[in-house]
């Protein structure tokens, strides 16, 4: 049975990021999804689950994840070097990293796993379309955040930027991937829009025979994206 953690979910669930939870259970028929609340020990603990997911929250809120996981910082480093798969979604990619940095210069600590920081400008909110790259995957979505990252990701980010920013506008590096940990700006949900991406991630889970659900149906709309995004006249401001 595929077992698959999601953290926090009654805080981690903006811009629509649980259907990509959604889609991975009604694509696998033998899967069991657990529930971690904020006043829960979390499973991956004392438990093996083939997956760590984290959608995206408040910026109020990321400090309270932040306090919830700083005990199992090192569990969580282990578990990298393990190859656990995480996907975390948006400014939950902030948690993992240095500190995140307010407009005063204040700093909240992250957890230090990547070597990335944020810093966060709340009067202006950033919104663009995404065109990237994972190996020979070109993968849809759609940026919509408070904060950016920086920090030297080259030889460890997710995807390549073809269109839209990377980490921050001056990146064309997205995201971090550390052995099978996965953190990315990118919304979507992206494994709704990006179903060869998304069977990707299932066969780093040991799936072998994938059929995705509705699966015609998101081929069809992820092409019709894709060349929409691959147009040269389409805006990404």
């Amino acid at each position: 049975m595929l077992k698959i953690e999601v953290l926090f979910p009654e805080i981690c669930n903006l811009f629509g990021n649980m259907y990509n939870i959604k889609y991975l259970e009604k694509s696998v028929q033998d899967i069991e999804i657990i529930y971690t609340s904020l006043t829960d020990t979390p499973k991956f603990v004392d438990e093996k689950v083939d997956m760590i997911y984290m959608a995206p929250m408040t910026e109020n809120s990321q400090e309270l994840v932040i306090e919830k996981l700083k005990p199992y910082t090192d569990k969580i480093k282990e578990l990298i070097e393990q190859n656990q798969l995480f996907l975390v979604i948006g400014n939950a990619l902030e948690i993992f990293g240095k500190y995140i940095e307010n407009e005063d210069g204040s700093r909240i600590e992250g957890l230090g796993i990547t070597n990335l920081y944020a810093k966060r400008d709340m009067m202006h909110r950033y919104n663009s379309l995404f065109l990237g790259k994972i190996e020979d995957i070109k993968i849809v979505g759609f940026k919509s955040q408070f904060a950016m990252s920086y920090g030297d990701n080259s030889s460890n980010y997710l995807f390549d930027a073809l269109k839209g920013p990377g980490i921050n506008e001056e990146s064309k590096f997205e995201g971090v991937r550390i052995n099978n940990f996965m953190g990315t700006y990118v919304l979507g949900p992206i494994l709704v829009l990006n179903p060869d991406f998304t069977k990707y991630f299932l066969k780093l889970m040991g799936i072998k025979d994938i059929n995705l659900a509705y699966e015609e149906e998101a081929v069809s709309c992820y092409k019709i994206r894709l060349k929409e995004f691959e147009n040269p006249e389409t805006n990404y401001d």
